[in-house]
């Protein structure tokens, strides 16, 4: 309930709902698509621990009821398609990362992790491509 009312005054701050409206489920390209446009610079991050690299995708696993799926390309590698567990529609929160759903990050020698490509593919049919550096700035294409 506390997600749902803080999504819905977060839609409201950035206009994506109108004075009034009730919190959607956000469970289509219609609904996230707004939120991760405005959320680009936290689609992916970069953590070392214990020797490694850990690239998170935390962030669109937050999104992916509004998705069809997701390719992440890792130092100019052809992306590939990062797998997602499945919306929780029978949940009250769909997006939500369940325990049986596994960890939202891939692993990597220490330091090789320069920049990174990520194809968000959305159920309307629409893809977006970002391309960030290892600080999750964006980089030109």
């Amino acid at each position: 309930m506390i997600m749902l009312r803080t999504l819905s005054v977060l839609g409201l701050a950035l206009g994506l709902l109108p004075s009034g409206a009730q919190a959607a489920p956000f469970t289509t390209a219609a609904e996230v698509k707004p939120i991760l446009a405005a959320t680009r610079a936290n689609w992916v991050s970069v953590r070392e621990y214990e020797g490694q690299d850990l690239l998170y995708v935390t962030h669109l696993w937050s999104w992916r009821c509004g998705l069809d799926g997701m390719r992440i390309g890792v130092n100019g590698a052809e992306p590939v398609i990062w797998p997602m567990p499945p919306c929780h529609e029978d949940q009250a929160a769909p997006n939500a990362i369940l325990s049986e759903d596994g960890l939202p990050y891939g692993v990597f020698p220490l330091g090789s992790i320069q920049q990174i490509t990520i194809d968000v593919f959305y159920d309307d049919r629409t893809m977006e491509t970002l391309k960030v550096n290892r600080l999750g700035q964006p980089i030109s294409p």
